[in-house]
């Protein structure tokens, strides 16, 4: 009876989520100055119907105590107003907004390591994140946000403090109504114990998939196979759909190997195999009914001068991978 009582729940959670359009968003990146509609424009016309907005808080270093945001030295599209506006302007042309507030450490130090040495730091960094979270919550509930990112790639904070991180989730849900999610790392979201409170498990998805220089997208499905039964056996386990908060591939030789690699070698470009890394992660989520969608790193605010088939960066702009994506966000509704 529990069994069967249990399968009619995940069938009933799989066809609600099938009645959801696919999210085909992008990670539009803080602009250093004020933007205009004329901004917004090449999103609607890749056929995007979602963005991450995404303003910024820094840590100088991975165990200093203060996040440090919404302050002049900021860009613009980092603070406060920024976000609020870019909001505006991507609503104004129907595309649907993920508030995803991010940390940064100087220096670049990933953010995963961020963890304090003394009791007293810990409650005092907390004490600071929660300032930040939550004047991106009221802003969330200010502009009929539907979706909020309450961090990205936190994996010691969220794993060693987790009675926070509940009280937290617990508080954000005083202020805003919409839904909410969490943005993994792709090899930590199995360790994170905050999923059942949240409306997504949210994943970073920077896979290992093959270590070919140019694969093939047969080749590039192939080494996804054994992180799609991962993922589809984690969201059946909590009921939960699946959002790609974060994917993409470089413009690079290898991009399958280490998909995360942001060094800034300027070499190897290969505008074939992020084509063909893009074409293989559609083709093996887009139409699963556990997953919900994603964001594809990263979308920059001055597109005619984005990009080009001399970049190596993530963005598709201005390379074959951008007609490829507009063509399957058309279909991938």
């Amino acid at each position: 009876m529990n069994k069967l009582l249990g399968l009619l729940l995940v069938l009933l959670f799989l066809n609600c989520q099938g009645q959801k359009s696919k999210i085909n968003g992008v990670s539009f990146v803080a602009a250093p100055q004020e933007i205009t509609i004329t901004a917004v424009d090449p999103v609607v016309k890749l056929n995007a119907n979602w963005a991450a907005v995404m303003p910024y808080g820094f840590v100088k270093k991975t165990d200093s105590p203060e996040v440090i945001f919404n302050i002049e030295r900021q860009w613009w599209g980092e603070r406060r107003e920024g976000a609020k506006k870019t909001i505006a302007l991507l609503n104004a042309k129907k595309i649907q907004v993920m508030l995803k507030p991010q940390l940064w450490v100087w220096q670049g130090e990933f953010t995963g390591l961020i963890a304090m040495k003394s009791e007293s730091d810990w409650i005092a960094f907390e004490k600071s994140y929660r300032k930040f979270i939550m004047l991106y919550a009221e802003l969330a509930k200010k502009m009929d946000v539907p979706l909020l990112c309450i961090g990205t790639e936190l994996e010691k904070f969220v794993q060693q403090r987790p009675k926070y991180w509940n009280q937290l989730i617990d508080d954000i849900k005083k202020v805003y109504k919409g839904e909410l999610t969490y943005a993994e790392n792709w090899d930590q979201y199995r360790n994170t114990a905050i999923w059942d409170k949240l409306d997504y498990i949210g994943v970073d998805a920077y896979f290992p998939v093959t270590d070919k220089q140019s694969p093939t997208i047969s080749e590039f499905k192939e080494g996804w196979q054994k992180h799609k039964v991962n993922l589809q056996d984690f969201s059946d386990k909590h009921q939960k759909p699946i959002l790609f908060t974060e994917y993409g591939y470089r413009s690079v030789h290898y991009t399958g190997k280490r998909p995360w690699d942001a060094s800034r070698s300027e070499n190897d470009i290969n505008l074939e195999a992020q084509k063909n890394a893009l074409a293989a992660i559609h083709h093996e989520f887009w139409q699963e009914d556990w997953f919900a969608g994603g964001f594809l790193w990263k979308w920059f605010h001055n597109h005619n001068e984005a990009g080009g088939n001399n970049n190596n960066r993530f963005t598709i702009q201005n390379k074959p991978a951008e007609d490829l994506i507009r063509q399957l966000y058309s279909s991938n509704k």
